[in-house]
């Protein structure tokens, strides 16, 4: 089953679309590892995973760290981390 992947703000821009449907290999178990799979679709998607690159992301709308789960997700969001002033 396909997870629907989003991007927000700057990763958006940069990835040139808001959203995408991907297949998930079995062995793609995190959040980490849907990262390291999306980094290898494109240059621009490797410009935004990068390993020092800061984003954060939310399965399901729940933020999460890097090593979350990503089994039976129907939505993953990776956005840049959010300041205020």
């Amino acid at each position: 089953m396909p997870i629907k992947v989003r991007y927000f703000a700057w990763l958006r821009e940069r990835i040139g679309h808001a959203e995408e449907l991907v297949d998930v290999p079995a062995d793609v178990t995190t959040v980490c590892d849907l990262a390291t799979l999306l980094s290898k679709r494109s240059p621009e998607h490797a410009a935004v995973f990068m390993p020092d690159s800061v984003i954060r992301v939310a399965v399901d709308q729940v933020h999460c760290k890097p090593d979350a789960p990503i089994a039976g997700a129907r939505e993953v969001a990776f956005f840049p981390p959010v300041t205020g002033g």
